[in-house]
């Protein structure tokens, strides 16, 4: 078979040999012909071989013509053109693109006009009817009126790169390189040190490294990261610089680098945990002496109730049986009055022969500052002189409130049984139970607890108590 100034050779292999000589030259140039079965569909959306790539930028318009078409044109041939996007016939398309001539016009470019489109040629030969397709793949870029220019994003004027002394630093330079169509040659991203590029800086611990982070629209995100092995003093005093270039111009990056040194383990954790070291055994100190502390405060800070004009300190209010009056005789006015120092009022002692008793018990009751109410079953009997005394105190609390009734439980008894005064009135009082012989001694919580409710008393030493100094200058009754 001829072909120009030379012939095709056919063989038995599946390919064809192309053979151009003259009078002194021969030449051999083997062809291979690779024969894919045509599909029976009648559009062909994926190309047998590499596919015509376009690239419109969009919202831009666009004349594509369907490949080869223009080496088939004949003066006596007739034929007819085709098109289908994704293998979707003209007529069915939407939107600003349409065919004119045969050729396909894109008007304005929209992203979801990207794929490929076949084109199908169809003619006439030897009075068969045969046709042939071409692809283009149509890809939309970014608009051509943005700018162009390589933007650096990081490093930026407020990013600081933390570096440890012999360990790996990385410095990584992130660089948008916009699409163009007349790019020429790579765009190009590197670092330089000191003004020299890495690799003819001659140091084998400092590499760089590149890799594209997203690509959309044409446009590229590229990141080169600077590694330097065994960062030490010497290289923190150079000077890094993140380049970057295309055919439209170039840009640069000074990185700026501080050294993190060695996180402060230690002093952040004497910091953090002696305050709360001290916190916990301040609460721990607190839980265990408050009562202490509150009779402390108290005997420094609260005001003196000698100077009220009130003649007793503590009336007490008990069941006259024996049990209850050795505990209130022997043990509870023993140590009020002296152990502690309070004047201390008993109806059975103080009161007056030939008196009535009602009137002596108002009376006692309202010149005493507070009323020790000692709880047992025999308590709270009507009729008894007991319940007269409880009477008066918690009306006196109630109307002039300068009497404080302390209710001191000296053995069980039930909630129920007790007087309806009793029970109104308790929400309001102060209950301290008696526990035999674990609050006998002094140092119990039983008469701490006591103490805090009962006036505060300043004793001077040889001196009376009406006179009261300064607190310093005091002795304060606790224990």
């Amino acid at each position: 078979m001829f072909a120009g100034n030379g012939f095709i050779l056919i063989t038995p292999c599946p390919g064809f040999v192309f053979l151009v000589r003259n009078g002194t030259f021969c030449a051999k140039i083997p062809v291979w012909l690779n024969v894919v079965q045509r599909a029976r569909e009648i559009c062909i959306a994926e190309p047998a071989g590499i596919s015509t790539l376009v690239k419109i930028p969009l919202e831009e318009n666009r004349i594509v013509t369907c490949p080869d078409i223009e080496d088939f044109r004949h003066p006596n041939r007739n034929f007819s053109v085709q098109w289908f996007h994704n293998c979707y016939p003209h007529p069915n398309w939407q939107g600003d693109r349409g065919i004119e001539n045969d050729k396909l016009v894109i008007h304005v470019m929209r992203e979801n006009y990207q794929g490929n489109y076949t084109c199908m040629v169809t003619y006439k030969f030897m009075g068969r009817n045969m046709s042939f397709t071409r692809v283009v793949t149509v890809e939309p870029v970014s608009p051509s009126g943005l700018p162009k220019n390589p933007d650096i994003q990081t490093p930026d004027e407020l990013h600081v790169f933390t570096v440890n002394l012999g360990s790996l630093a990385q410095l990584a330079c992130t660089v948008f390189l916009p699409y163009l169509s007349e790019e020429q040659s790579e765009p190009q991203v590197w670092w330089e040190i000191d003004g020299h590029k890495v690799n003819l800086h001659g140091d084998t611990r400092i590499t760089s490294m590149s890799k594209v982070l997203m690509i959309a629209l044409g446009d590229r995100t590229i990141e080169t990261t600077l590694q330097i092995q065994s960062f030490n003093s010497q290289d923190l005093k150079r000077k890094y610089t993140c380049n970057a270039a295309n055919s439209r111009g170039n840009v640069s990056r000074k990185a700026v680098i501080q050294y993190e040194g060695h996180p402060p383990h230690i002093e952040l954790g004497c910091g953090l945990g002696i305050p709360l070291f001290l916190v916990v055994v301040l609460f721990g100190l607190y839980h265990l002496y408050w009562l202490e502390l509150l009779l402390l405060y108290r005997s420094c800070f609260r005001s003196n109730e000698v100077l009220d004009g009130k003649d007793y300190d503590v009336y007490i209010s008990y069941a006259r049986n024996s049990e209850e009056e050795q505990f209130v005789l022997l043990t509870l006015r023993r140590v009020l009055e002296n152990e502690l120092g309070y004047r201390v009022c008993i109806f059975d002692r103080d009161s007056l022969p030939g008196g009535t008793i009602t009137d002596e018990t108002l009376s006692f009751v309202s010149r005493s500052r507070r009323i020790i109410v000692v709880l047992s079953p025999l308590y709270v009997l009507r009729g008894t002189q007991a319940l007269l005394e409880l009477k008066a105190g918690l009306d006196s609390m109630a109307q002039a409130g300068d009497l404080r009734v302390i209710l001191v439980q000296y053995q069980p008894i039930c909630r129920s049984s007790w007087a309806q005064e009793l029970r109104r009135a308790r929400v309001a009082l102060t209950l301290i139970q008696w526990k035999g012989e674990k609050s006998a001694d002094l140092s119990s919580r039983f008469w701490k607890q006591l103490q805090v409710e009962l006036p505060v008393r300043r004793i001077k030493d040889s001196v009376n108590s009406s006179e009261l100094p300064l607190c310093s200058k005091h002795k304060y009754i606790h224990t």
